[in-house]
């Protein structure tokens, strides 16, 4: 007896300890990179530039991500304007190849960000900075989140130009650590980042990157928040400068089946209940 509650006892202790935060973050993001649940979500996606900013319907389907400008400037489309992007919809609906297009340009998108993530527990040292509430968009409302500083690993050696950009980052992350789950990231390039001995470009000191997630949905969670502010070359001619903030909010449940052509018809519908109508021929087009 006493020895099984000696056991328990250390048990009890060990689950209480905290993991080394390197450790958490392994977790954090074998946890991410699993398979997510099959639902699908309709959202509000506002995009903010240094040209203006821009207000999209979204929605999942089981094809690809469908959406509609509702707004420019806080201002509901002209008439020409909701035409314009009817026609980029149209597009998608008596094109195939524009729609696998699509598809695949999302698909790709998805293998960098996977990338990213399986390249952060040893892309980076970790230590402990406290913690602080979740709150809207910021994991859970509520629960304490652990809060992370992180720094470049001096022997971490990135496999391309796509992990390369770590090696210059540091910043601080907050995560669940009950749920093992990513909520928020926020990192800096520390100093400029060369590719290819700069023949290939460089990216300026001092960029800029946020992504935020929150749970959406029970225990589902979706990103509610990106910055990012990057300059650079391109091949040493081309500049290049990215500014952009997205807030994405309202998510509420789709069908789990919803085809491309049944999302812009809910997007439509949804744009005129909303006082934005998109032209009819939106939804015919959708048919």
């Amino acid at each position: 007896m006493f020895l099984a509650l000696f056991f328990l006892a250390l048990s009890a202790a060990a689950e209480l300890t905290p993991a080394s935060p390197q450790q958490l973050v392994r977790e954090t993001v074998e946890n991410e990179l699993k398979p997510d649940s099959d639902l699908k979500f309709m959202f509000r996606d506002h995009k903010q530039t240094p040209h203006g900013s821009s207000t999209k319907l979204m929605v999942q389907t089981t094809e690809a991500m469908a959406g509609v400008v509702i707004a420019y400037d806080g201002h509901p489309l002209n008439q020409q304007q909701r035409q314009a992007e009817l026609a980029r919809n149209q597009r998608f609906i008596h094109d195939p190849e524009e729609l696998r297009k699509k598809r695949k340009q999302e698909k790709e998108n998805e293998d960098r960000i996977s990338r990213i993530m399986k390249a952060l527990p040893d892309a980076f040292l970790y230590e402990y900075d406290g913690a602080e509430p979740g709150r809207k968009g910021i994991g859970e409302a509520g629960v304490e989140l652990t809060r992370l500083r992180f720094r470049p690993n001096p022997k971490y050696n990135p496999p391309s130009r796509v992990e390369q950009v770590l090696t210059a980052m540091t910043g601080s992350m907050l995560i669940d650590p009950r749920k093992k789950r990513l909520a928020r990231i926020d990192g800096t390039l520390s100093h400029d980042v060369a590719f290819g001995w700069g023949i290939f470009g460089h990216l300026d000191k001092g960029g800029h990157f946020l992504v935020e997630q929150g749970e959406v949905d029970g225990n589902h969670w979706e990103i509610t928040r990106t910055d990012l502010a990057i300059t650079g070359k391109i091949l040493l001619f081309k500049s290049i400068r990215f500014e952009s903030s997205e807030v994405f909010s309202d998510f509420r449940q789709v069908p789990r089946n919803l085809t491309f052509a049944q999302g812009l018809q809910m997007l439509a519908k949804e744009a005129q209940s909303a006082n934005n109508p998109i032209a009819p021929a939106c939804c015919e087009a959708a048919k």
